[in-house]
């Protein structure tokens, strides 16, 4: 996988590619459906590469910060991602002010023409670009006639379902992990390195592995979850039981994080470690309890609710 961040960083003999333009967070299932039809177009027109153009950030956290979602993976993740979908390179594009002011024939003539060379393009069918989006795929295509590559406008479904990032982010806010897994095509993650928390689960004996998570990053509506967490550096995988808020139940408790109790383990350090937790089902929401017996019990409870999900 090739990973360019400027322009003049493709190289200048790249020969003919398929492009699919998008911003791919997520790469959820109807991504997936882009890039299947971009690979198999490639194979058609027996071109060897395909490339992704990308852009960070969101172009919406520059023209409209004030409304810019979290994103569901951060760049280097979504990379990853590509990589296992059959994206050969991926252009990730600085996106700014100067950017957004490209008219779609700058857009292309910049990106496209110069410099991937591009023989076919495949985007979703309510693809738009350039100044104030005022490019579609039928300008696009009109532009391939002129300039030598094929256009193809594809519906993100594959299926009866359309998939989006904005209903993976719903399904998020209400806590469905299950149904953001289902869009998705693999299970929610967060990702990030295990920090040094107040201690209050191992006083409580059940340790945690604390994950902060930052706003601009999504992560699912304040409860517990069952789920799975990963070391990155070994790849061990763990059962857990996984807490997503500001624990209510002590007062002073402001940061949001996830914090994961690895399944009959209390011998494990994970201080310093990237870790990824990835998140199965909910099992129930945030409560504030009157005491530290009620909430104890409860966390029995949770655990043994996690151990029936994962085990099944």
């Amino acid at each position: 996988m090739h990973v360019w961040r400027q322009f003049d960083e493709v190289p200048r003999d790249l020969g003919a590619t398929v492009v699919s333009i998008g911003n791919f967070d997520g790469v959820h299932r109807g991504h997936q459906h882009v890039l299947r039809r971009a690979r198999a177009l490639a194979d058609e027109l027996g071109v060897e590469k395909l490339v992704v153009v990308t852009f960070d950030p969101h172009p919406i956290a520059v023209l409209r910060p004030e409304h810019a979602p979290p994103t569901l993976t951060s760049i280097d993740t979504r990379v990853a991602l590509l990589a296992e979908h059959g994206v050969d390179a991926v252009l990730v594009v600085p996106f700014d002010r100067e950017i957004a002011a490209w008219t779609p024939e700058q857009f292309i003539d910049r990106v496209l023409t110069t410099p991937l060379r591009s023989r076919a393009v495949v985007v979703g069918a309510n693809f738009r670009f350039g100044n104030r989006a005022a490019g579609d795929v039928a300008l696009l295509r009109e532009a391939g006639v002129e300039r030598g590559f094929e256009v193809e406008g594809v519906a993100l479904d594959g299926g009866p379902q359309v998939w989006s990032s904005t209903y993976v982010r719903q399904c998020l806010a209400t806590g469905d992990v299950a149904g953001a897994a289902e869009a998705l095509g693999r299970q929610f993650t967060v990702r990030g390195a295990v920090v040094r928390g107040d201690q209050r689960g191992r006083e409580l004996g059940y340790p945690t592995a604390n994950v902060p998570t930052p706003g601009n990053e999504a992560a699912p509506a304040d409860g517990v979850y069952a789920g799975w967490l990963t070391r990155r550096d070994t790849g061990q995988r763990y059962p857990a039981a996984i807490s997503v808020g500001t624990n209510p139940t002590f007062a002073g408790d402001r940061e949001r994080r996830v914090e994961s109790y690895v399944l009959d383990r209390d011998d494990l350090e994970f201080y310093g470690v990237e870790v990824e937790v990835a998140f199965v089902d909910r099992i129930r929401g945030m409560v504030r309890f009157d005491s530290v017996e009620a909430l104890v019990e409860t966390m029995r409870d949770d655990v043994e609710r996690a151990r029936v999900i994962l085990a099944t």
